[in-house]
């Protein structure tokens, strides 16, 4: 079946979903069993909307997956509602980012309101990247990860909280929001110092956070990359630390063909990358 045959069979199976709706919202119908005919009608929905899909119709996909969500909402199957939200969202984000973003928030009002905060992260995330890539809204992608962040740190997923945070103190640094960068730079560091797994990390966001120190203010920097070295004593002997001071001693000597040096040199390692 080629794809305006399965557009077709999508309208066809619209087209009887609604038929069921009505049905069942009639005074006989709501009496002879106008629930069964609900669930009837957002099975037909689902079927339309998979059709859909099979056709590349993104848009038709995401309002068949509403349409299910809003019945299932109407019986009160809260779960099934999110889970078509999202579908929803997912078809939409092929077609209509702006929608597949209202679908998305539908979705992480119900997960936060069955106190799922876990998904409802998950999804702010998905927001967030829709805002990066194809809305290019960086203060709103920047909101919806610190959002995702608050949700795995109520739920002490403190790892996926730093995923998050990372993002945040990227752009706030590409905005020049130093404080804001600095301090979740050394928020994470500091998590990451006391972890097995993550201590190695620590350098690099020591790194970064005593870049931004440098930004605002020279003297600001030095203490805290002494400060960096007291907490972390591998940071002292890292190529980042190292780099960091020099950039420090060349600034502080208005010495501009040392500072240079340093930057090319620093220009050949993948630390000095922000």
């Amino acid at each position: 079946m080629d794809n305006s045959g399965k557009e077709k069979e999508a309208m066809a199976l619209m087209a009887e979903a609604e038929k069921k709706m009505k049905s069942s919202q009639s005074f006989f119908g709501s009496l002879f069993g106008g629930s069964s005919k609900m669930e009837d009608a957002c099975d037909l929905y689902g079927r339309a909307a998979n059709m859909f899909k099979m056709a590349k119709n993104w848009s038709a996909a995401g309002n068949a997956f509403s349409q299910a969500a809003l019945l299932h909402l109407q019986m009160q199957s809260k779960h099934d509602a999110a889970t078509n939200f999202i579908d929803a969202g997912n078809a939409f984000k092929k077609s209509d980012p702006q929608e597949a973003i209202n679908c998305l928030n539908r979705a992480i009002e119900i997960y936060t309101d069955m106190g799922r905060f876990t998904i409802a992260a998950k999804h702010h995330i998905t927001i967030a990247e829709i805002y990066e890539t194809e809305l290019v809204d960086i203060d709103k992608a920047i909101a919806h990860y610190e959002q995702a962040a608050d949700y795995y740190k109520g739920e002490e997923s403190t790892s996926s909280a730093n995923k998050c945070l990372l993002k945040v103190a990227t752009y706030a640094a590409q905005l020049e929001q130093y404080p804001k960068a600095t301090e979740i730079y050394e928020q994470v560091a500091t998590h990451a110092m006391d972890s097995t797994l993550l201590k190695y990390s620590a350098k690099d966001y020591f790194f970064k956070a005593a870049l931004c120190h440098f930004c605002v203010d020279m003297l600001n920097a030095k203490l805290a990359v002494q400060k960096y070295e007291e907490m972390f004593p591998a940071f002292s002997d890292s190529r980042e630390c190292k780099f960091v001071k020099k950039l420090l001693d060349a600034f502080e000597e208005q010495n501009v063909d040392a500072y240079t040096d340093a930057v090319r040199q620093a220009l050949t390692c993948p630390f000095c990358c922000l």
